[in-house]
């Protein structure tokens, strides 16, 4: 792992994506403290979290209701409920 000021990360930045382009991990710092990272970019999308297909995790949501000695909070949610709507139904007017 490379180390740099940030006066040396706004000086030299090309140089350093070229070092990150090639899988290294560069710390900047300011007075001596690390500021930020600089990854390769396929690297820090590994490590972001996916979300689930609907974008809720149910499961977790009752886990977390079962640590706090809530049972059943849900009894029952239909595994449509978050599915997009048919355009038919949305383009149909008010009454």
């Amino acid at each position: 792992m490379k180390t740099v000021s940030l006066q040396e990360a706004t000086r030299d930045l090309e140089a350093l994506a070229d070092a990150v382009e090639r899988g290294e991990v560069v710390t900047v710092t300011r007075d001596g403290k690390p500021v930020l990272d600089l990854v390769p970019h396929a690297a820090a999308e590994a490590q972001k979290p996916r979300a689930k297909k609907g974008g809720i995790d149910w499961e977790a949501g009752q886990a977390y209701l079962r640590s706090k000695g809530i049972e059943n909070a849900v009894p029952y949610i239909a595994e449509d409920f978050d599915d997009p709507l048919p355009e038919d139904f949305l383009l149909r007017p008010l009454p």
